[in-house]
């Protein structure tokens, strides 16, 4: 029962302190984690073996491959792609710039 007790102090701690002043690194990397993985070519292009599984990058590329691309339906999936992405960063960009300013503090 004591550890119990020693592991809630300490955890109360860490959220009342710490992840309260760390809140603007933690946002800066969702958003930089979220971004990579959102964005990410390679690797399911390596291991997807299924159509039906593919990322929204593979579809867009496999849309510009042809041999007459539509480029109105590939504008169009990119800016499909791209609302994730900018839903996520204008909903932590305060967060994200206090992270910049506060590595420029002088």
């Amino acid at each position: 029962m004591k550890k119990l007790s020693i592991l809630m102090t300490e955890l109360k701690i860490f959220f009342s302190i710490v992840f309260p002043t760390m809140r603007s690194a933690y946002a800066a990397g969702a958003i930089w984690a979220f971004m990579n993985s959102w964005n990410s070519y390679l690797w399911p292009l390596v291991i997807l073996q299924s159509e039906k599984n593919k990322t929204m990058p593979l579809l867009i590329s496999t849309l510009a491959s042809g041999y007459i691309p539509d480029f109105g339906v590939i504008m169009t999936a990119v800016v499909i792609a791209t609302l994730p992405m900018i839903i996520v960063f204008f909903t932590l960009q305060n967060y994200f710039i206090q992270s910049i300013l506060g590595s420029m503090k002088q």
